[in-house]
């Protein structure tokens, strides 16, 4: 675990980074929490830190009712769950706050739920899933029109109001973008962001990065690219290995994907995907297998922008000296991620990399 003095602070100030690196214990109430819990702080005299629930658990110490600390930090509560179904089964249907209160829903609690998980509310987001849904039935072939009503709209214009206040321009611009689909996947380590296009992986990373605004930008630029809440059958592949990866029933990831990065960037790339599972490169070792000694600097810049991670394995990467040395995902996520990887497994080969030209059209 870090210094407690670091725990501390993680714990007073409600770090979200710190979440699962460690839990908080309360000896006068007999409760555990996580670093982000909302509820009134103890003083420090009654704090004891464990590194996971497990170790509370068996110190005779109870989960927080208020946090939720056995549950997956991002996870779906069982109560919001059923809706988050019906809207998966049906992206085109309309919601009002009826319609929640008729399934025994607060309105109020579930727009709390997705402003603090989405970063928008709930009807913004159905909105946002019933527009994606048209943009996707136009690019398949129908016209504006039909997409429009069969995506429950009652007239043209407020389809094209709407259309173009979320997605910045006219559905017969749009219709000729890239369209990315969005999603959220719960990890042992933390949600990640998951976004494809139908036919493969174009970013993956985990939701507190700070990077993530900058990555998804770059994405949009360079693959032409429009987002759009919910998930398709790539995000749906991508959830099912990473739970496989995870839980060590799989050795390696075999997603399709389309890196959005310049000539240099898909070079090193190619290299992080070279690097067994279990073992580890320097930067320096890193531009030797690219035949660039000299691009020490520029193979960690390109590093760092990775936006595919753990299935470009850009944690493998160390300082000279064997120090974990910065991660996008925070070095307690790297740390926890080569752990796993030093258990024993017959980790295959990946196949090369090889994006297709619209990748690097941009320079």
């Amino acid at each position: 675990m870090p210094s407690e003095s670091t725990m501390l602070d993680a714990f007073y100030g409600r770090d979200p980074s710190f979440d699962g690196v460690f839990v908080t214990a309360v000896r006068t109430t007999g409760i555990f929490c996580r670093p982000t819990c909302p509820a009134r702080k103890p003083r420090r005299e009654n704090i004891s830190f464990f590194p996971t629930p497990r170790e509370a658990l068996l110190e005779g110490y109870r989960p927080c009712r208020r946090c939720h600390p056995l549950e997956r930090a991002g996870e779906a509560p069982e109560w919001l769950r059923p809706l988050l179904k019906e809207v998966d089964g049906d992206p085109t249907r309309r919601w009002t706050d009826r319609d929640l209160r008729s399934r025994g829903l607060s309105p109020e609690r579930v727009r709390r739920w997705f402003q603090q998980n989405h970063g928008m509310t709930f009807h913004a987001y159905s909105r946002a899933r019933r527009l994606g849904a048209a943009l996707g039935s136009m690019k398949g072939g129908e016209s504006v029109t039909r997409a429009a009503f069969d995506a429950g709209y009652d007239s043209l214009s407020g389809f094209h109001e709407a259309f173009r206040r979320y997605f910045g321009d006219a559905p017969t611009v749009t219709r000729d973008a890239t369209l990315v689909h969005v999603d959220r996947v719960v990890t042992p380590l933390g949600p990640m962001l998951v976004a494809a296009t139908d036919e493969a992986l174009v970013l993956l990373e985990f939701v507190d990065r700070r990077a993530l605004p900058n990555q998804v930008k770059r994405i949009r630029r360079r693959l032409r690219a429009t987002f759009t809440p919910g998930p398709n059958g790539v995000t749906r592949e991508v959830a099912c290995q990473l739970e496989e990866w995870f839980e060590g029933t799989r050795d390696d990831f075999d997603l399709p994907i389309r890196p959005a990065g310049t000539d240099f960037q898909l070079e090193v790339w190619e290299a992080l995907r070279r690097i067994p599972r279990g073992e580890t490169r320097s930067y320096a070792e890193l531009a030797e297998a690219i035949g660039r000694p000299a691009a020490v600097r520029a193979v960690g810049k390109a590093n760092g922008d990775n936006a595919l991670a753990l299935v470009i394995p850009c944690h493998r990467v160390i300082g000279a000296d064997g120090k974990l040395v910065g991660y996008g995902g925070g070095v307690w996520r790297k740390e926890r991620l080569l752990a796993l990887e030093a258990l024993p497994t017959s980790a295959g080969t990946p196949a090369p990399l090889r994006p297709p030209a619209a990748s690097t059209a941009a320079r």
